[in-house]
């Protein structure tokens, strides 16, 4: 423990767990992006390989999402266990990107997209009813009138939306736990949770492109919504019991050789939400030190998700017809939308969580017994500030 003496910090290996988050999200968005391509522009095409490989990138990479929302937003809450705090930090999150972008789509890009009128379009309740079901996540409106009406995925301005309401719901999830199970004395409860998920799983049975058998609530298809869950819920108990659960790289590669292996089968939907969501938790902990300090880069992915499908619309009604050339101009137009979003939406509402910082009591600090030995290490406060912050930017 020499570095403790000399106040030097001990090399790490691995960059901050936030970075691998932040630059996971970015390429988790960025295949989504891609894959949404090819339905986009041949609605017959159910993902970006052929169906009979079992596999979707985009399908992977949400239930990698779902995981580490899971993980860092149960992390968030055992940092601060106060209800209201956690529910403002969520709605600071959430809902400022996603009202930018339902408003501009309605107001802006439906006049300029629609078949109709501009007195037609602006007289419909429709129009209007997408700004306020959109908000309201579960009761999700995806047409516009007219809007996207000759392209061939005509039926959705922004599809991109339609896993917000289940994200919001592992929120629900976290914040019922947190409050009744505290996390700690009665994590176990946590367990519970996931059997019931992956009961239900098993019993809707939805996998890629297919909703299952439960229905829906609203605007959510159940079964989907439950696969997801069962992910995120994964990367809760990945918090709740990491005295315990190893993030072992060995392990991670071991379940993704388990998963080629039974991709194109019946276990295939079952297992993928506990591979991904144990193999992004892993990685992002595992992420290549020299990545770090580049995160400015790669915080737009929320905004990048949000923006592009209605983007994708845009420049199919511009001649993009093919996937390949869609994807082309779709994912530079994307990502810059996402750092705009970020820079001139999500930055400056998520500094608002100032406000709900817990007041911290001042005390006076007892005058240390004059001793003979070493001094202890200085914390390295500077870089302690800098870890907080970039892990309240994605919780």
């Amino acid at each position: 423990m020499a570095h403790l003496a000399s106040g030097v910090e001990p090399r790490r290996r691995w960059a901050d767990p936030n970075t691998g988050f932040a630059w996971l999200r970015m390429i988790g968005s960025f295949l989504v992006v891609i894959e949404h391509c090819a339905p986009l522009t041949d609605p017959s095409q159910l993902t970006l390989l052929p169906e009979s490989w079992g596999f979707s990138p985009g399908y992977t990479a949400l239930m990698g999402f779902f995981a580490m929302s899971g993980f860092q937003i149960a992390d968030s809450w055992q940092r601060d266990p106060c209800w209201w705090r956690f529910a403002g930090k969520r709605v600071l999150r959430i809902w400022p990107p996603l009202l930018t972008v339902v408003i501009v789509t309605a107001l802006v890009i439906g006049p300029l997209a629609t078949t109709l009128s501009v007195r037609e379009y602006f007289s419909s309740s429709a129009t209007w009813g997408y700004i306020v079901n959109n908000a309201g996540l579960y009761t999700l409106q995806h047409p516009l009138p007219g809007v996207f009406e000759n392209n061939p995925y005509s039926w959705s301005a922004n599809g991109s939306l339609w896993t917000l309401p289940m994200e919001l719901t592992g929120y629900l999830i976290v914040l019922g736990l947190g409050l009744v199970a505290g996390f700690t004395r009665y994590r176990w409860l946590a367990v519970v949770v996931l059997i019931a998920l992956v009961a239900f799983d098993r019993r809707f049975e939805a996998s890629i492109g297919d909703p299952g058998t439960g229905g829906g609530f609203l605007s959510v298809p159940i079964g989907s919504a439950v696969a997801f869950l069962v992910a995120f819920v994964v990367g809760v108990m990945l918090v709740t019991y990491r005295d315990s659960l190893a993030l072992s790289p060995a392990v991670a590669w071991a379940l993704v050789g388990m998963q080629a292996a039974v991709v194109a089968t019946e276990v295939g939907p079952f297992t993928l939400p506990f591979v991904a969501g144990y193999g992004a938790v892993v990685l992002a902990h595992h992420w290549p030190r020299r990545l770090e300090g580049h995160d400015r880069w790669v915080y737009g992915s929320y905004g990048l998700y949000i923006w592009a499908f209605p983007l994708q619309q845009l420049l199919i009604m511009a001649g993009l017809d093919s996937q390949w050339s869609l994807t082309l101009a779709a994912v530079p137009a994307a990502y810059v939308a996402g750092l705009l979003s970020w820079r001139y939406v999500e930055e400056p509402t998520m500094s608002l969580r100032r406000y709900l910082a817990p007041r911290r009591r001042k005390r006076r600090a007892p005058t240390p017994p004059a001793t003979v030995g070493t001094v202890p290490a200085p914390v390295p406060i500077a870089r302690a500030r800098e870890s907080a912050r970039t892990s309240a930017r994605h919780e």
